[in-house]
């Protein structure tokens, strides 16, 4: 025989059901509002004394409605989270078991594939797919035999909400750990995120990919072409998250992949240089804002990132030395299209010349003493009306020869012992894949003719001034009739 507390507390429970049932979408609303607001924190226990050992009863109503109402949108996040508060209770391994027997994983990966319901009602699911990853590895294994890892690679990347995206990485990182039958789907599914459009979807993908990098160990092949095409980006929060992961990656089996594709990183191909239009067929009189370029940004950050990797080890910087680093740095620094690059490939060549002693006596028999120190000094920024004028042209990329008389020292690539050292004007040729080149030029003025006028004098780009001096590359004078 039940007391008549028991008797009451089932009439009471019972009540509460009907009414549940009897209810349409704004009184159920309400119900929730209350559930959510007297409920909220409450231990296992303590809901089963709530609902007078009942509360399976209600968990179950949620659920169905839930399956019924999903595409909708209806009270959604009322919904989600009401049911969060079953999941997440202490001792809450019964609720949750009856949450999977229906299906509520699908439920919840296919909540965020819908693009009519709301963000925030996403964020809820990912919160209870997190309960649910937490709750232990025969769990985190049903959310990728669900495809979930895709689900929820695809959300992460088309995400717009930043706090979203951040629960989302919280989810993934649960997902690589204690997981080893599918963490390497896990994994996968982090590199393919790198090439997407969110910035925010980078940084935490490549956070996360160190993380699981770590724990696996071996590599997978692709994750050298996509970090080093993330390079490309103009956030800086995500190159640094991308360098971070480099230095990581030296570590294993695809250190020499990576190295030499840093290095080729430093001399852009023609084909995605020549998007910039050639200079010399506009008026010199006019200020020209040339574009950044995706490729020009790769270009600074790979050189950022061989100073970085170079200074942390010196192995590696003997290892690119003979990959040629030191001429693909030079070729760097003759990119008058983008200052940035001229910057980091400067800083990283300082440090190649003041630890290698070869490559110091080298650039400096090839630069000359004067250029040599203007190179290593970094000048104070004078005042604009002080600024040092420059008579430049710009010089097609066909009329530039290769460096001639050259040897190979040291697996590096330098200018033979003999040269003729500057004085005044480089003497000597860089091949330089850029649309065109900066050319210092003698003093004496040109003819100018009917045909090619004298230009006039551009100041030199303020940005030089800033930055250790980059050589000034010389061309074949041009002839003019």
């Amino acid at each position: 025989m039940t007391s008549i507390k028991e008797q009451a507390a089932i009439s009471r429970l019972l009540s509460f059901l009907q009414d549940w049932d009897n209810a349409g979408k704004v009184a159920r609303s309400h119900i929730l509002d209350s559930f959510i607001e007297t409920n909220q924190g409450k231990t296992a226990p303590e809901l089963e004394q709530e609902f007078s050992q009942g509360a399976s009863l209600f968990l179950v109503r949620l659920t169905t409605w839930l399956r019924l109402t999903y595409m909708t949108g209806s009270c959604l996040d009322k919904l989600l989270r009401s049911i969060g508060i079953f999941l997440s209770a202490v001792s809450s391994n019964r609720y949750l078991i009856e949450f999977l027997e229906v299906g509520g994983v699908l439920t919840l990966l296919e909540i965020l594939g819908l693009e009519k319901i709301k963000e925030e009602d996403k964020k809820e699911s990912i919160k209870l797919l997190q309960v649910v990853a937490n709750s232990g590895r025969k769990y985190k294994e049903l959310i990728c035999e669900s495809y979930g890892v895709r689900s929820i690679a695809e959300f992460l990347a088309k995400s717009k909400s930043e706090e979203t995206q951040e629960e989302v990485q919280v989810l993934l990182d649960s997902l690589v750990h204690g997981n080893p039958k599918y963490q390497n789907q896990v994994y996968k599914g982090l590199i393919a995120l790198l090439p997407c459009a969110s910035p925010k979807a980078q940084q935490l993908s490549l956070q996360t990919l160190r993380t699981a990098q770590s724990i696996i160990g071996a590599t997978h092949p692709s994750i050298v072409d996509c970090v080093l095409k993330v390079l490309r980006t103009m956030h800086l929060e995500v190159q640094y998250e991308a360098i971070e992961l480099i230095k990581d990656l030296v570590n294993y089996d695809v250190c020499p992949a990576l190295l030499r594709g840093l290095v080729d990183l430093l001399i852009p191909s023609v084909r995605e240089t020549s998007k910039l239009q050639p200079k010399i067929l506009n008026d010199s009189s006019v200020l020209q804002l040339t574009a950044q370029l995706p490729v020009f940004l790769q270009q600074a950050a790979a050189a950022k990132t061989i100073g970085v990797l170079a200074r942390s080890n010196t192995s590696l910087a003997q290892e690119m030395l003979h990959l040629r680093v030191v001429h693909s740095l030079l070729s760097a620094m003759g990119n008058t299209d983008h200052s940035n690059s001229q910057r980091q490939a400067s800083l990283t060549l300082q440090y190649f010349v003041q630890t290698f002693p070869v490559v110091e006596q080298h650039v400096r028999k090839s630069m000359g003493e004067e250029l040599y120190q203007l190179f290593l000094v970094s000048a104070p920024v004078p005042s604009r009306h002080k600024e040092q004028r420059a008579r430049t042209e710009w010089c097609p990329l066909h009329t530039v020869p290769t460096l001639l008389n050259t040897t190979h020292t040291d697996g590096a690539w330098w200018p033979a012992a003999g040269g003729t050292a500057w004085r005044g004007l480089l003497s000597w040729h860089l091949s330089v894949p850029f649309a065109a080149l900066l050319v210092k030029l003698g003093a004496q003025p040109r003819p100018a003719t009917s045909l090619c006028p004298s230009p006039p004098k551009p100041r030199l780009p303020w940005h030089l001034s800033q930055v250790p001096l980059a050589p000034i590359l010389r061309a074949a004078p041009r002839t003019y009739t």
